[in-house]
């Protein structure tokens, strides 16, 4: 409600309006949907509403890519039989059987590769593919649903599977449904072991930037 309202009811009003907003529900960061996000391979047997399945997928076209071209497609696989055979191509990774959903992200070399020529083939659709899953990974989660990133199968297979043209190639599988684990949080590194301040090597020292609030570095030789 706008502030004039506010003043226009005065202090009482003021006290209702304020407990109106305790009671909302606050709904979760994006920080800790990234953190409780977990790679699922053991899903029960609930559906999932295409209704879902949609908004998880309208979630990977916001995702950025060079140009704007969102040089994405992708495939929701459901039908048992068709699974069998993608399974089969991904080294025979039963468990994905379990998983009421497959969505096969693939990468549309047509429109890849449009403006940027060779590096839009080998790298700008690679990323924005990646970029779209990882949208798909974190709405899921939000959805309460959970999810597996599969880069492991042969893309000829895959491609011949789904009749993909030729100029259309599977980046990845995503198992998608309700979990049936709870898996534990996996060991991450510390920022030290992976950001380098200015250059390469400038090593971030975190006891300096928790006192003095900037980002010291230590030279690594």
């Amino acid at each position: 409600m706008p502030f004039k309202t506010i003043a226009k009811f005065g202090k009482k009003k003021k006290e209702e309006i304020t407990e109106e907003i305790k009671e909302e529900k606050i709904p979760e960061s994006i920080i800790s949907i990234i953190k409780n996000r977990r790679s699922v391979r053991k899903y029960n047997k609930k559906e999932v509403d295409m209704e879902l399945i949609l908004k998880i997928l309208e979630s990977a076209s916001y995702a950025p890519s060079a140009g704007n071209y969102q040089p994405w497609e992708f495939i929701v696989v459901r039908n048992s039989e068709i699974k069998r055979y993608l399974v089969e191509a991904a080294y025979n990774q039963k468990w994905m059987l379990d998983a009421p959903v497959f969505i096969v992200a693939c990468t549309n070399s047509r429109l890849a590769g449009a403006v940027y020529g060779e590096r839009g083939l080998r790298l700008y659709g690679i990323q924005a593919v990646a970029a779209a899953i990882q949208n798909m990974l974190l709405t899921a989660e939000a959805l309460g649903l959970s999810t597996c990133w599969v880069g492991a199968f042969s893309e000829i297979m895959v491609s011949r599977i789904l009749e993909c043209p030729d100029y259309v190639r599977p980046c990845a599988i995503i198992t998608l449904g309700y979990s049936d684990e709870k898996p534990s949080v996996p060991l991450r590194q510390p920022l030290e072991e992976f950001i380098h301040i200015e250059k390469f090597g400038n090593i971030l020292q975190m006891e300096y930037v928790k006192k003095e609030k900037k980002p010291t570095y230590m030279k690594f030789r």
